[in-house]
């Protein structure tokens, strides 16, 4: 059909509906099939999951490889790889939320779940936007690149950037305006319950706020992992299938991830240089006059990298305990 070959941002219609349709299926499964009745997921089925959306991720990264040619392919990888390290590090802030608001582990699959749905919606607005940025004023890229270098800096000088769960904006506006209960109703986001005067009214449950709370700690993370990932392409396509591939897999990874935080300690410094040469390679192009850094370096030097943060993490901490 005509309309299938019609371009939409760059890329034929049947590109994007394949992508899209690949994501509901993953979604419908893992809601309606794998985690219909709530409950804990160990660290056994975390990593096999983990393992499983991974692999389908770098599978993606293969069929754009092999549609898009070996640039395309090997800037999907290196985003993939970037994205999944943030989300990593995105795992702490979320694990502060759950204990925060004393959210059971058998309820914050549901909450991780909805909270992946969220961040589809969120991304593909932000990436819009800056796609669009992009295209009519090239130098918000140079923008993009000098907030990545700062950013870096400030991650090896400056140390971890704290969150304060009970100070959050979200937080206080939720409780200053809405009907809020003071405790978890199962696993539902909203209840009715009697108001002040008797009438029955809508209250939103701790677990709804820690939902919002997610979806805010991920747009802060975007901050970062949006202008990283325009550095390295500024194909929308391989920007937002590979944000997306490496969030699915974070609820599944999260409850691996999230008993043995503290052994990945040295990869926020690890991500801290890769921002910088990210950023900075933008600009050492310009100064050195060629039109870019050649995809294949970037991606060596990307998972170099991030592979020496994450073994040194390991065997620096390889004694320690939870």
């Amino acid at each position: 059909m005509e309309i299938l070959s019609a371009v939409f941002l760059e890329k034929p219609l049947w590109m994007w509906l394949t992508f899209i349709g690949l994501v509901i299926v993953l979604l419908v499964l893992d809601l309606g099939i794998f985690h219909r009745e709530s409950r804990a997921i160990g660290v056994g089925e975390s990593l096999l999951l983990s393992g499983l959306y991974i692999g389908l991720g770098v599978a993606f990264g293969g069929w754009v490889w092999w549609t898009l040619g070996a640039d395309a392919g090997m800037n999907y990888m290196t985003g993939f790889a970037i994205e999944k390290a943030l989300a990593m590090d995105n795992v702490f802030v979320i694990a502060m939320i759950f204990s925060f608001f004393s959210v059971p582990q058998a309820y914050q699959h549901r909450v991780l779940f909805w909270g992946i749905v969220g961040v589809i919606v969120l991304r593909a607005i932000m990436i819009g936007l800056g796609a669009a940025l992009i295209s009519r004023f090239d130098w918000v890229l140079y923008v993009f690149a000098l907030f990545l270098v700062i950013t870096g800096v400030k991650m090896l000088f400056l140390g971890d950037r704290e969150y304060d769960v009970a100070s959050n904006p979200i937080l206080r506006l939720a409780r200053r305006h809405f009907n809020v209960t003071d405790k978890l109703y199962g696993e539902k986001f909203f209840v009715r319950l009697p108001a002040p005067g008797g009438k029955l009214a809508w209250f939103a449950t701790p677990l709804f706020l820690a939902l919002a709370l997610v979806e805010f700690a991920d747009v802060i993370f975007a901050v970062d992992s949006v202008p990283a990932i325009f550095a390295i392409t500024t194909d929308p396509f391989v920007v937002y299938t590979s944000n997306i591939f490496a969030i699915l897999g974070l609820r599944a990874l999260y409850f691996a991830l999230a008993a043995m935080v503290h052994r990945f300690h040295y990869l926020k410094t690890a991500l801290a240089f890769v921002l910088i040469f990210i950023g900075g390679k933008i600009v050492a192009a310009d100064m050195l006059g060629i039109a870019k850094i050649p995809a294949v370096l970037s991606l060596g030097v990307t998972f170099s990298i991030l592979a020496a943060g994450i073994f040194y993490s390991l065997w620096k901490t390889r004694d320690a305990r939870a």
